[in-house]
């Protein structure tokens, strides 16, 4: 695997985000670059045997550390406004694209927040995509009454308070390795605000509702043994959307995580097919 190459990009309002390159091996042809949108509480670079195997596909893989994670600026789980999280993946689109270049296939893979963010991003047309990655993504957080009810007072008062995000991580992943290097890694946070759960909420409902209209091919992963999202948000979102835009595959017995799953090579093939059959 071709080393990462690490760089800092500054967004339009001054924020520097961590950004990270895996690069295809020298002399490969390059099919197309692929996009990596993190989770919540973590980083990028927990995505580095992904990109991995996404090089040995002909793909370059571009990551970054999203506002308030990783090794970005930012408040740990806080957002500088509503948008900020699909402000910030324009703008890095916006860097890979180059004037005057040939324009190669650019395509998203999000995980959980990351899949919320990306398919948002797609469903407001924000930039033109060539296609979309949704790993258990979170199109439905599963809040319950109480939740919802502080959800609709607290971002207006508190926006940026900082809580535990009450993330269950022993059903991150079956293996004992992927969670006990989760709990060990410095990068790691476990904080959350008002504003960054009222986007997670209304950015799943809004998102659904839009997928019976989707027009960019996607691929959705998602667990069906999640505890972490309701895997019934990509039920219905796969459901509801054009079959001959959106396939959809369900890894029953998975927990969240599932490119971190012992079973996870089944996980990686299904990307791999679904590129081939979709990207050219």
């Amino acid at each position: 695997m071709t080393p990462s190459n690490l760089s800092t990009f500054t967004a339009s309002d001054g924020t520097n985000l961590a950004m990270q390159h895996w690069p295809v091996a020298e002399g490969m042809r390059t099919h197309g670059t692929v996009l990596l949108v993190h989770g919540l509480g973590e980083h990028v670079g927990r995505y580095n045997h992904v990109a991995g195997y996404l090089n040995t596909l002909g793909f370059s893989v571009v990551g970054y550390d999203q506002y308030g994670h990783g090794e970005s600026g930012g408040a740990r789980g806080t957002l500088s406004s509503e948008t900020r999280l699909l402000d910030d993946l324009a703008d890095v689109i916006d860097s890979l694209r180059p004037p005057g270049r040939p324009a190669l296939p650019l395509l998203l893979l999000g995980h959980s927040l990351g899949g919320l963010v990306a398919a948002r991003f797609v469903s407001l047309n924000m930039r033109p995509v060539s296609g979309l990655v949704m790993s258990s993504p979170a199109l439905d957080p599963g809040l319950n009454a109480f939740q919802k009810f502080l959800l609709a007072i607290l971002p207006r008062w508190l926006p940026n308070l900082q809580v535990g995000n009450g993330l269950k991580v022993d059903f991150l992943s079956h293996d004992a390795n992927v969670v006990r290097d989760y709990r060990a890694d410095r990068l790691v946070h476990k904080m959350v605000s008002p504003r960054l759960a009222h986007f997670i909420a209304d950015a799943g409902v809004a998102t659904r509702a839009a997928a019976a209209h989707w027009r960019v091919p996607t691929l959705l992963l998602y667990a069906g043994n999640d505890k972490l999202v309701d895997p019934m948000g990509s039920k219905k979102f796969a459901k509801q959307a054009p079959h001959h835009y959106v396939q959809a595959h369900c890894f029953h017995d998975m927990y969240h995580e599932i490119f971190n799953e012992p079973g996870h090579g089944t996980v990686l093939a299904a990307l791999g097919q679904w590129l081939a059959r979709n990207i050219k």
